[in-house]
């Protein structure tokens, strides 16, 4: 693999110190890159996607890297920030000569034995990049050489996607302009509105998305709210909406008619929801900030709604393309808390759902914790709720695999992983 970018002492610095910070593993790590470059606006484009490249290759590979590392320099720090950052270099596909510049004669050393590691001599927990804990939840679950597939999805970059905002555009026409433009794009494989891009071009400027004919979201995410499926006319509430990527794909699959109510108990992502808001078209979409999922303006639209989404805050565990930090960020004792939480927001959302109506509930999750155990807790309690198919329901998808509950997989969907069970509240 050849690469445009030459490797310097500058960029080098640059790197170690990114890594310096993303090392603690504390917040995303594009909010760290996008602190950095700000903080440094002389960095070029493609330095700085250099830098990005090589510093998520470290995120993803980070317990692989160590363990090379280590044997690679017995005497020196497997984390040290400079050399984790060169490795990460090599492993995005650098070779060694480009790096040799760079680097002390013991270095030179060092990095050649790094290159001829056996990955044999890796545990299936390092070859993974997975730490101990999450491995042996996920090959509980799905068996040792699936969870090695499931692993090496997630260690590959995300693909961007697109959804077609239907008030404003249909998908054929919009392949069109964007062919146009010379942007390389194919229809999705699955949701009718979903366009995948070959690369990452900037939409900022795009007539398309800023005149709100297209949003970006993943085509799992699209899913959910197919899955859900509300229809015209329809009183629909949207539990946990965040920034609201899945509320304005319900707004538009109801054709901007009904109610449509947001909540969310931050304000700062209800914010992030106006001017995308704005952008669509959209006339039904109420934002809501509540205090909590017991929130007592709750109250007066119990039994009232025909569909609720509860969209619920996860680990994330999904989402290890586009985050692959949240692999060293999460603990068991999170996600008991975490299971805790989904739990109740689970039981609060049930009470808005009107007899007959359908409860979703989703998360960008792989853990059963989060998942399953949570929905069985759930009817368990609440008989007056029965599950349907979610195999059923989305048929005419062409959906491999999908089961009675959506489990959503990117080695075999293509998608970020995304759990849903939807479930009916009995008329009687």
């Amino acid at each position: 693999m050849t690469h445009s970018v030459r490797l310097s002492p500058a960029l080098l610095t640059h790197g170690v110190a990114i890594l310096k910070q993303l090392l603690a593993f504390d917040e995303a790590a594009d909010k760290t890159l996008s602190r950095y470059f700000r903080a440094h606006p002389k960095l070029g484009h493609a330095d700085r996607g250099v830098l990005a490249e090589a510093c998520f290759v470290f995120l993803r590979r980070y317990r692989s890297l160590g363990v090379k590392l280590a044997a690679a320099f017995p005497a020196a720090s497997a984390s040290s920030p400079r050399h984790l950052f060169l490795a990460a270099l090599l492993q995005e596909g650098r070779a060694l000569p480009e790096i040799e510049a760079l680097l002390d004669p013991g270095e030179a050393r060092g990095f050649a034995a790094f290159q001829d590691f056996d990955d044999a001599a890796l545990t299936p927990a390092e070859r993974a990049d997975l730490p101990d804990w999450l491995y042996a939840r996920l090959s509980e679950a799905h068996g040792e050489a699936a969870t090695q597939r499931l692993a090496h999805a997630m260690n590959q970059p995300a693909p961007l996607d697109l959804r077609v905002n239907t008030l404003k555009g249909e998908r054929d026409a919009v392949l069109a302009e964007l062919a146009h433009a010379r942007i390389a794009a194919e229809a999705g494989a699955y949701s009718p509105f979903a366009i995948r891009l070959a690369g990452k071009p900037a939409l900022a400027r795009l007539p398309l998305f800023t005149q709100g004919v297209l949003e970006v979201q993943d085509e799992g995410s699209q899913l959910l709210g197919l899955l859900l499926a509300p229809k015209r006319g329809e009183a629909v509430a949207d539990f946990c909406a965040g920034a609201g990527g899945k509320t304005l794909l319900l707004g538009a699959l109801m054709a901007n008619s009904g109610r449509l109510y947001a909540f969310d108990i931050s304000e700062k992502r209800l914010a992030r929801l106006k001017p995308r808001l704005a952008r669509s078209g959209l006339s039904n979409i109420h934002p809501i900030r509540i205090e909590s999922e017991r929130d007592p303006r709750l109250k007066r639209l119990a039994g009232k709604m025909d569909k609720v989404l509860v969209d619920a805050p996860c680990s994330g565990l999904g989402t290890l393309r586009r985050n692959p930090e949240l692999k060293w960020r999460q603990t068991p004792e999170g996600i008991r808390e975490l299971a805790q939480k989904q739990s109740a927001i689970l039981d609060a959302a049930a009470r808005l759902v009107r007899p007959g109506g359908h409860l979703l509930y989703a998360t960008c999750s792989l853990l059963i914790e989060e998942n399953d155990q949570v929905v069985d807790a759930f009817l368990a309690a609440h008989p007056e709720f029965v599950p349907l198919s979610a195999n059923a329901a989305l048929a005419r998808f062409n959906l491999p695999e999908i089961g009675e509950r959506l489990q959503l997989l990117p080695q075999r969907h293509g998608t970020d992983a995304f759990y849903a069970a939807l479930l009916a509240k009995k008329n009687t």
